[in-house]
């Protein structure tokens, strides 16, 4: 059995008391006070978050930005260097083989990062279709990503002398300490915040400098459970969950997230024709009526007729009931109530337009 990977920081983590689980091949810390006041946190305040599990690659060489371009589904072509973009790669059945985030440095480099688990099998895809003179090379243990996130995310960073303010999906380069590293207007909780890319040699210094700026603004370490409470009160999809290589962009509703007008891109015949066919299951937000707690897997029906299934569900801290993203058949609509499948009776959810809360990401 192969050891999981340890962030670099984990002897941090160890020293806050964290509890710890495997993500994607990597022991991450799961909690540290526990996941509601952590989520409470983020919401309210300020969290950090280590989250250098996530991938990191690098591609570079004449023409690497049009070659990226020319496998991932969004069009890079849409952004300017220093802006960022989610996008997805799929398979030729349109399928997702990861969901991630492209930094367009210039023409000529892309910085990538994927999802943890991903990160090889994505950086071998990719690699094998380079042209020459295009470099694909796998960074993932190079650099350590700190999450800053929150509504006291730019005071927090301003006290180190970090730039801040600038816009959503953007990043500028900086140094810390001696140290250059990159901040990134990006997260995954849908509140305004900002992920610190830095090597990974000089992550515990910015960590310990993060918690102490943080002091006068109650900053709280959260683990991994809060980012995925957070995520999925934003209804963002988390890849192995919502999205899959049985699950395209166009049924999880993340058509936005597609070039359409791209001469090619990979899965795009496949993904035009579901787009145009309109017949198969959508991901769709359910909301408890009642006091049941939604999980993964659970069946979805109306009357006898199974209509779907949860593939992501929790308990929502902010409001205070459960919370769900579901594959749903098109005979489903929005404001329809279904039953779920709780242990060994039906629940009552209403279905709905995700995100479950307010979006912040922009908030100054």
């Amino acid at each position: 059995m192969t050891e999981p990977i340890l962030s670099p920081l984990h002897s941090r983590h160890e020293a806050l008391g964290a509890k710890f689980s495997e993500f994607g091949g990597w022991l991450m810390p799961l909690q540290y006070a526990g996941v509601v006041a952590e989520h409470r946190a983020v919401r309210t305040g300020v969290g950090v978050f280590d989250v250098s599990h996530l991938g990191k690659m690098r591609v570079s060489g004449p023409g690497a930005a049009d070659f990226v371009n020319s496998v991932i589904t969004n069009d890079l072509r849409r952004i300017t260097p220093g802006q960022a973009q989610y996008t997805l790669l799929c398979n030729e059945a349109g399928g997702v083989i990861d969901d991630m985030i492209c930094y367009l440095i210039s023409d000529d480099e892309v910085f990538i990062i994927p999802n943890a688990s991903n990160t090889a099998t994505v950086v071998e895809l990719i690699a094998a279709q380079a042209p020459a003179g295009i470099s694909v090379v796998n960074e993932h243990r190079d650099y350590a990503i700190i999450a800053v996130q929150g509504t006291s995310s730019d005071e927090t960073l301003a006290a180190l002398g970090l730039p801040v303010g600038h816009d959503y999906l953007s990043f500028v380069t900086a140094s810390w300490a001696g140290t250059p590293l990159t901040v990134c207007r990006t997260g995954y909780t849908g509140e305004r915040g900002y992920e610190l890319v830095v090597p990974a040699e000089a992550a515990g210094g910015l960590w310990d400098a993060v918690l102490a700026v943080g002091r006068e603004y109650d900053i709280a370490p959260c683990g991994l459970g809060a980012r995925d409470t957070l995520r999925t009160e934003m209804g963002y999809p988390l890849h192995g969950h919502d999205l899959s290589p049985e699950i395209s962009p166009v049924m999880a509703n993340l058509n936005w997230a597609v070039g359409w007008d791209k001469p090619s891109f990979w899965g795009a015949d496949a993904l035009r024709a579901q787009r145009e066919a309109k017949s198969g299951p959508l991901l769709r937000g359910l909301k408890a009526q009642g006091k049941a707690i939604p999980r993964p897997e659970m069946e979805v029906f109306v009357g006898a007729e199974r209509v779907g299934e949860i593939t992501s569900g929790t308990f929502s801290p902010t409001l205070q009931v459960g919370v769900a993203l579901a594959l749903l058949g098109r005979s489903v609509k929005l404001g329809d109530v279904v039953e779920v499948a709780v242990r060994n009776r039906r629940e009552p959810f209403e279905v709905v337009k995700p995100p479950f809360v307010t979006p912040a990401v922009r908030e100054s």
